[in-house]
């Protein structure tokens, strides 16, 4: 049976939120590779020939393998991570692929927040090196131990 948060832990979840500044954005950026692509499809299971199959996807819409949407999407909760965020919702939206060597950098920006339900509202925008938007997302939780700065201050 759980008891609940210990008043230390409401203090730090608290203490995290009031940090919480609309507009503050973190950033992450990478490379995907063919180990990222074969370590993920194995451990989801996603065996899609898009992902898997060079000569399969020759003839696909994409002209290649492409990275399983999902993959590049995590890239918010490495952000989510460092923040110790606990997500209650997450949306995506994949608007192009993503390539094995494509370079994608995740920008996370707080959107909102939530008092009564002390929730952080987020926006993330993932774009490949070339500029071009691969995934927008939304998502909202509960921001509790921080270890990680903002880019720069929000503007006010």
């Amino acid at each position: 049976m759980v008891n609940g948060p210990s008043p230390a832990f409401q203090t730090q979840r608290q203490a995290a939120f009031d940090a919480a500044r609309v507009g503050q954005t973190f950033t992450y950026r990478r490379t995907f590779t063919d180990g990222d692509l074969s370590l993920f499809c194995g451990l989801t299971g996603d065996l899609n020939h898009f992902h898997l199959d060079e000569e399969f996807a020759a003839g696909a819409p994409f002209g290649r393998r492409i990275v399983p949407g999902l993959l590049p999407a995590s890239m918010v909760t490495h952000i989510g991570g460092l923040m110790g965020f606990l997500a209650a919702e997450m949306h995506f939206e994949f608007l192009a692929p993503v390539y094995v060597g494509d370079t994608v950098t995740c920008v996370v920006r707080f959107t909102g927040k939530d008092e009564a339900r002390r929730r952080v509202l987020c926006a993330a925008t993932l774009t490949n090196q070339a500029g071009g938007v691969v995934i927008r997302a939304s998502f909202g939780g509960f921001p509790t131990q921080p270890r990680l700065r903002p880019d720069s201050p929000p503007a006010d």
